[in-house]
């Protein structure tokens, strides 16, 4: 793609911001229990998942690594909610479980994949679910056909969600540093699978994959 034309439509996105990764909460939750106990969200950033996984769970933890994000999402979240914020780093940092839910939403290509994946199952209850939506590098054929789309949506739903009007105000959510991801989508899988056997994995729009796994285990510890 020219560089001039890739100028354009960042100019373009950014004067129409939308979160690409709250476009997945609703599909997010329809992977959870209707009901829970305590719920991890790893790199929680403004406390939107967090929030959301309050309405179904006894104790949520969420965890960043940057303070000032954490601050917003302190200030955004009912103080009756049964929602913590813990500054922590991950893997190494995170608190102890085990969860019975643990979330991670455009995080694990900012840390070390194979360490990370490996301390959330360690983190899980049994039966317990772990639901990732993260970021890949675009490196096959399919990828980049999958791109062409996404960049077509991603321009129709900026216009859609800030009704064709330009704005300088970005979501809290998207104030979070960013940084491009280093494995490609074939290279999650085949690791991803070693590390949690059965777990689920698919390609999807906006430069995104998911992944589901449920422990081994009866929930319940009979």
């Amino acid at each position: 793609m020219p560089r001039r034309l890739i100028d354009v439509l960042h100019r373009f996105n950014a004067a129409h911001p939308w979160d690409h990764n709250a476009h997945y909460h609703r599909w997010l939750l329809r992977q959870l229990p209707r009901r829970f106990g305590r719920a991890l969200d790893v790199g929680c950033g403004s406390g939107d998942l967090a929030r959301l996984l309050a309405g179904r769970g006894e104790r949520v933890l969420g965890v960043d690594a940057d303070p000032e994000i954490l601050r917003r999402a302190r200030e955004l979240t009912d103080a009756a909610a049964p929602v913590t914020y813990t500054l922590a780093s991950a893997p190494d940092g995170l608190p102890p479980g085990p969860y019975d839910v643990v979330t991670c939403v455009a995080v694990l290509h900012h840390l070390p994949f194979a360490e990370t994946l490996t301390r959330l199952r360690r983190e899980l209850a049994p039966g317990g679910t772990l639901v990732v939506v993260g970021c890949a590098r675009a490196a096959s054929p399919v990828d980049h056909a999958l791109g062409l789309v996404a960049l077509s949506l991603n321009l129709l739903t900026g216009w859609v969600k800030n009704r064709g009007r330009p704005t300088t105000h970005r979501p809290v959510s998207m104030t979070a540093p960013t940084r491009e991801p280093e494995l490609s989508f074939a290279g999650i899988v085949r690791q991803a699978r070693r590390l949690l056997p059965g777990a689920r994995l698919r390609r999807r729009l906006f430069w995104r994959y998911t992944l589901v796994w449920r422990a081994p285990g009866d929930p319940s510890g009979h």
